[in-house]
Parts: structure tokens; C-alpha cells; sequence
């Protein structure tokens, strides 16, 4: 168990950020989901930079991997690109 009071400190700090980060991290795989689902391509034309930011910012706070912001922005350009 902690002794000092920072670390204390720290570990109140890092359970915030864990709560906060599980649910931008939610809510952005729930985003994803339903461009995902969406088979019409104005509605997910318009929803694909709205999802496109969100990852963006999971990546800039190091809630995921920048590389797998990139990669899923790619594949979802690629599904909306291939809508009819």
C-alpha cells in the first residue's frame, strides 16, 4: 500500500483517468459500431468525421494506439467508399 502522500495522490489521480478513459474509449467503439452498421452512405458519409475525431483524440491521449486510430479510420473509409 502507498506510503507517501503523493502516491496516494496518484493513484486517486489514475482511477479518474481509468474511469474517464473506459468511457471515451466506449464510446467511440459504440460510434464505430454503428457506422459500421450503417448501410445508407449520406448518413454514414456524415457520421465518418465525427468517428474519424473521436479516434483522433483516443489517440492524442494515448487512450489507444496511434496506429490503430489510423488503422480504423482506413477501414472505415474503405467501407464508406464502398457503399452504394
Amino acid at each position: 500500500m502507498a506510503n507517501h502522500k503523493s502516491s496516494k495522490k496518484r493513484i486517486r489521480q489514475t482511477e479518474t483517468h481509468r474511469v474517464a478513459n473506459k468511457y471515451y474509449h466506449r464510446t467511440t467503439r459504440n460510434a464505430v459500431k454503428a457506422l459500421r452498421g450503417t448501410t445508407d452512405k449520406a448518413a454514414a458519409e456524415a457520421l465518418l468525421p465525427k468517428v474519424a475525431a473521436m479516434l483522433d483524440k483516443l489517440a492524442k491521449k494515448n487512450v489507444i494506439h496511434k496506429n490503430k486510430a489510423a488503422n480504423l479510420k482506413s477501414g472505415l473509409q474503405v467501407y464508406v467508399n464502398g457503399l452504394q
